[in-house]
């Protein structure tokens, strides 16, 4: 949030509190030591409270929201679920991770907020402008629905009863699982995408590293497959052109790590290879390969492949489980005489609305025949005045489109050396018109084509991964 209200007498008195903090900390810096970290929080703090009695705000004046709101220390913050009293539902979707990330957040804020007060950057305070922890989480919850394919214990142990929906009303069934050996991987899975090639279907491959993932989509590329890649580095937009063009039929594979996991939902994949699957850890955990593996069960012709030397309990826990699910699903089709069908899923424009949000105003300004420099700055003196003006009215996307165009025509007065040369020297500016025209900030072309698509100008060497 960038906006805060409160009363003049809740200012006054956070004012007192801050003031009050701040001699406590700077006397316990001083006795330790640490007269720079000492100096540099009464610096940035009187600064703070300068400005808040001043205009009402600062940056960062989140950091005194416990003086503002007159909170005790240590006490939670209030946050939307205090806005829901008495009998309300909370749906938490894919608690397998969401609820994981409430307890976290609260030890990750902590230990960076510490490191502020250490080095004298925030006051103690700061600490008290936090996520709540998963105590205070749970105390605020009513009754609650934890919905997931792969529920953790923490959900099963809570949760008073469990309710599976197993059965896809399109009769679909869960891929198949096979384990095939390392050796020779990489030339099965080039074999393996060719036949998808073919039926116009896609291959999801994971991989453990952004280099490994990197590395494949270059010996793919050069082996004449349409690959990309997708990794934490690839912008959030840009992940979302990608998976667009894979459904699109632009490629053919897409090499991931560990985001092609729980919300793709793509009906044209009908492959799924796991590479290195015998690797334990977080990556090929039981719930890590169920969510990878549930990528291939929006196809009819659904497949896994794992490639690994053994397999281990992960492996087991979840091919068993995925078995489980198949045979129930294969049961209900043959009890009811259903004939699965692979999903049929319209590939809709949901990029659109984000690129347009993306899309800055370029200004192409130019003077008007025989206009003098003298004219020129009178012009960009009376934009001036009219940004002062929208500012001032709080008016600032008007005032940033003004800025935009005050500053082309500056751009078109001369230089210093120019403006002492004599006139008929300079010449006067002789294009016409003044015109406005838009411009992707993406200057015609976005990052996904280059982040996902493999590249030669690496300098990498030709021999593949393992093989």
């Amino acid at each position: 949030a960038s906006h805060y209200i409160t009363s003049d007498e809740k200012k006054k008195r956070a004012l007192e509190t801050i003031e009050a903090e701040l001699e406590e900390q700077l006397a316990w810096l001083n006795s330790q030591g640490k007269l720079l970290e000492a100096q540099r929080l009464e610096m940035r703090t009187r600064h703070d409270l300068e400005m808040i009695a001043e205009v009402g705000s600062c940056n960062g004046i989140e950091n005194y929201s416990r003086h503002l709101t007159g909170r005790a220390p240590g006490e939670a913050p209030a946050t939307l679920l205090d806005y829901f009293h008495g009998d309300f539902l909370l749906f938490i979707d894919e608690s397998h991770v969401s609820v994981p990330q409430v307890g976290a957040m609260f030890g990750g804020d902590r230990s960076r907020k510490l490191n502020l007060v250490e080095h004298g950057f925030r006051l103690p305070s700061a600490i008290d402008n936090r996520p709540l922890t998963l105590g205070e989480f749970e105390k605020r919850i009513n009754q609650v629905i934890y919905v997931s394919a792969t529920p953790a214990q923490y959900e099963l142990t809570r949760a008073e009863q469990v309710c599976e929906q197993i059965i896809r009303p399109t009769g679909l069934v869960d891929p198949a699982v096979e384990v095939r050996p390392v050796q020779g991987q990489i030339d099965d899975l080039i074999a393996e995408i060719r036949v998808r090639a073919e039926r116009n279907e896609r291959v999801l491959v994971t991989t453990l590293t952004k280099k490994m993932a990197e590395d494949l989509t270059d010996y793919l590329d050069e082996s004449g497959i349409r690959v990309r890649y997708m990794h934490s580095e690839v912008e959030t937009l840009d992940r979302v052109i990608i998976i667009r063009d894979l459904r699109l039929g632009k490629f053919d594979v897409l090499v991931g790590i560990n985001l092609l996991r729980e919300g793709l939902d793509l009906p044209e994949v009908s492959l799924v290879a796991i590479l290195d699957a015998d690797r334990e850890g977080f990556l090929r955990s039981e719930t890590s390969l169920i969510q990878t593996i549930g990528r291939a069960a929006r196809n009819v012709q659904g497949l896994v492949i794992m490639y690994a030397d053994h397999i281990t309990d992960s492996m087991r826990k979840a091919i068993s489980e995925t078995e489980r699910r198949r045979r129930k699903q294969t049961d209900f089709n043959a009890k009811h005489g259903i004939t699965p069908e692979s999903i049929h899923k319209e590939v809709r424009a949901i990029i659109q609305a984000t690129e347009a949000s993306e899309e800055k105003v370029a200004y192409e300004v130019t003077s008007k025949p025989g206009m003098t420099w003298e004219e020129i700055q009178v012009v960009a003196n009376r934009l001036e005045e009219e940004m002062l003006a929208a500012a001032k009215d709080l008016d600032f996307e008007r005032a940033a489109k003004l800025r935009d165009e005050m500053l082309e025509w500056q751009k078109l007065l001369p230089s210093t050396d120019e403006k002492i040369r004599p006139a008929a020297a300079r010449g006067t500016v002789g294009t016409t018109g003044t015109r406005m025209t838009r411009a992707s900030s993406a200057g015609g072309a976005t990052s996904a084509g280059r982040a996902g698509r493999a590249t030669s100008a690496r300098g990498r060497k030709k021999s593949g991964p393992r093989q």
